[in-house]
């Protein structure tokens, strides 16, 4: 049953602009609107700022650095570090500052906030939690992890802030109180489709009926809350991205009654009636499922980098073995959909400088690594000498001169394309109840 569309965008806002955080030196400037209210954005950048953590032959963090153990290219071009600062134990030692920038004459001027945000404050974390993509019996397991996150990740003064993609409806804005973040855990409530129900909906020319509307909805929700994200300057920023992955064209043997083990017999014995198999043209979408997930994984992974946010996906699925017979279902279909949906949690994390916790049941520990890698780091800024201002993805490359240590670091941010994203599809409409007469 396709899920009823929930609009978050005014929260998503207001979560900024209540946490009286200011705009980020790295969002490119907007140009006033053009005709028909579409925005553009010019290209390049003003200044770039990078999380960067450097660790020992022993895996220890390195605190002692300079700015001059640095060595930062983008596309390969030299750039120069104009602000550096060392964030240890959640302290921030500012090392270099950059130039002042003129105040702007004009602007909103936001309200002060509760709580006044010092350059020692902690990191800001954002808990997204993927409803849609978790079945409910994973509901206990999802709320236990909440609990875990606020006893081994939270501190005092981090910034956290949590929202659902679906019908769990959470919405809590930035806060201090941990207290908060685990209460919001009661109002989870998973509503993922599991194999049986994959099995009973109809195929459509894209696959299985409301894969991919779900998997549209819990994208285009994450997208604009890193789009927000971006204006929170000199922080620490993390995702925390709780689902179990994605998968355009799950189950496809079963899906065909092809299945070896159960022989197809819980198959829709009627569907050749409504679905043409034979013509290509309804199985083509299908052949570029992979295709088109990644295409919207690598927008979500550029609006992180360039938020400077990394993402730590989390499977509360822990470490999976067999699927229950009750889903009917070939175990190595089953093992083809773990892996696939488990590397699709890798690729986001990996690709934005954080790491993913698949295939685990120590969620404490990982949580608990997490903490480390969000607690000391380095934070390189520089103004950007790209030689090609309309290139819109700069693969970063930083290194240190000093011998036997490793450096993690985002490996690209992108400049954000003309225009709005594209919305999520629009909610099936309800068929007009019929007046009595």
């Amino acid at each position: 049953m396709p899920l009823r569309r929930v609009t978050r965008l005014p929260f998503i806002a207001t979560l900024i602009l209540a946490a009286g955080l200011g705009l980020s030196a790295q969002q490119p400037p907007q140009v006033p609107s053009a005709a028909g209210g579409q925005p553009t954005f010019r290209s390049g950048v003003t200044a770039v700022s990078t999380d960067v953590i450097t660790r020992d032959k022993d895996g220890r963090f390195v605190a002692d650095l300079t700015k001059d153990d640095f060595v930062v290219t983008e596309d390969d071009v030299p750039q120069v570090i104009t602000s550096f600062a060392l964030v240890n134990g959640g302290r921030t030692f500012n090392l270099l500052t950059p130039a002042a920038v003129e105040a702007a004459s004009e602007g909103i001027v936001l309200p002060t906030s509760r709580r006044a945000m010092q350059d020692v404050a902690g990191r800001v974390i954002f808990i997204y939690v993927d409803d849609v993509h978790f079945e409910p019996e994973y509901t206990p397991h999802v709320r236990r992890i909440i609990q875990d996150i606020a006893d081994n990740l939270l501190h005092d003064g981090d910034l956290v802030a949590m929202l659902s993609s679906g019908p769990s409806n959470i919405q809590t804005g930035f806060t201090y109180d941990r207290k908060l973040v685990a209460a919001s855990a009661t109002k989870i409530r998973g509503s993922g489709m599991t194999a049986a129900e994959i099995f009973r909906n109809l195929d459509t020319g894209q696959g299985p009926a409301d894969v991919r509307n779900r998997a549209q909805m819990a994208f285009y929700t994450a997208y604009n809350l890193l789009a927000d994200l971006e204006k929170v300057p000199n922080k620490r920023k993390a995702m925390l991205y709780i689902s179990t992955g994605y998968d355009f064209d799950p189950f496809a043997e079963g899906r065909k009654s092809n299945d070896r083990i159960q022989g197809g017999r819980f198959a829709d014995p009627t569907r050749a009636l409504y679905e043409d198999q034979d013509n290509p043209y309804f199985r083509l979408p299908t052949a570029t499922a992979d295709v088109d997930l990644f295409g919207y994984m690598r927008e979500l992974t550029l609006a992180a980098n360039r938020a400077n946010v990394s993402i730590f996906a989390v499977d509360p699925r822990g470490l999976a073995g067999v699927v229950d017979a009750g889903q009917y279902i070939d175990q190595s279909e089953w093992r083809t959909y773990l892996q696939k949906t488990q590397s699709t949690l890798r690729f986001m994390s990996e690709e934005t400088g954080g790491f993913a916790v698949v295939n685990m049941n120590d969620f404490a520990g990982a949580f608990k690594r997490i903490d480390a890698e969000t607690s000391d780091y380095y934070v390189l800024g520089y103004s950007s000498t790209n030689p090609d201002p309309l290139r819109r993805v700069r693969r970063l490359d930083v290194k240190v001169t000093r011998a036997d240590i490793s450096v993690a670091a985002r490996k690209a941010y992108s400049l954000k394309a003309i225009g709005s994203p594209a919305p999520p599809p629009p909610a099936p409409a309800t068929p007009a109840k019929k007046k009595k007469r």
